[in-house]
């Protein structure tokens, strides 16, 4: 079993959601995010994104673009990001980290070494934003090879007859894109989680984490009562420009604290 698939089952077993902060690398440095990494998984972090910067980041909204910009100007590349997960595993073996990014940079390092390299530093899942279902075999047979969970984006505008085309091939976890849009730009309602949500379900056993517009805890929660995990971003990243790397640990803090008591008040 992943430390992905182990992580949701023993959730589900507990009866709650998951938490799953996400951090740009490199942003503001690389000291910064290794130290976000630790504390995130020490404050209620189940599961923890990790962002590979890019030039041409289509579906984040301009926080997480400038969260790259200031990745990238701080020497981010894929050969450093992977070092920073390496440095990660020295003392964390147990929180699954997905790496989420752009088609590009895979293909210019070389989808195979990419793969090898990913799975030997310790990164556990991919999510590819830009990577069509379509095409998803450039990826998806060395990923398997080195047993990296590749997670595929659901949108509200996915048909119920293209779903599962989109989930072939997919493990880990569904990432269900709440709203049609840009990152942190807004959040979907209890009735749109609990009209799309289900129809997810009805073609697949993967656990369902919603993004794209979770700031609060207690949207957070209202996500954890429809869903099996939060993927927070946007307002992580603002408030460490706007205060510091402790602000961003309470928040993450009050987040795990917000979804653990969702699931508590709905049994």
């Amino acid at each position: 079993m992943s430390r992905i698939a182990g992580v949701f089952a023993a959730l589900k077993a507990q009866g709650r959601a998951a938490l799953i902060p996400f951090v740009e690398a490199y942003d503001p440095n690389r000291e910064t995010s290794l130290t976000l990494l630790h504390g995130m998984a020490e404050n209620g972090a189940d599961i923890i994104e990790i962002g590979m910067p890019f030039t041409d980041p289509m579906a984040d909204g301009p926080t997480i673009q400038a969260a790259g910009r200031r990745g990238l100007l701080a020497g981010a590349s894929l050969h450093g990001v992977l070092g920073l997960v390496r440095e990660f595993r020295r003392s964390n073996n147990h929180t699954p980290l997905v790496m989420m990014g752009y088609l590009n940079p895979i293909l210019s390092y070389g989808v195979a070494k990419f793969c090898t390299d990913a799975a030997e530093a310790g990164i556990d899942g991919l999510i590819v934003v830009d990577l069509p279902t379509e095409e998803a075999d450039l990826l998806l047979p060395d990923a398997a090879a080195n047993g990296l969970d590749v997670i595929r984006l659901i949108a509200p505008t996915t048909s119920n007859e293209r779903l599962p085309l989109v989930l072939a091939g997919s493990s880990g976890f569904v990432y269900y894109v709440s709203i049609t849009g840009i990152t942190g730009t807004r959040t979907a309602s209890a009735a749109d989680l609990a009209r799309d949500i289900p129809r997810i379900r009805a073609v697949t056993d993967l656990p369902i984490a919603v993004g794209f517009g979770v700031r609060t805890p207690e949207q957070a929660a209202v996500v954890a009562q429809h869903a099996d995990g939060a993927i927070v971003a946007s307002a992580l990243i603002e408030t460490l420009n706007r205060e510091n790397v402790a602000a961003v640990l309470r928040d993450v803090k009050a987040l795990s604290e917000g979804i653990n008591g969702a699931r508590k008040e709905a049994a």
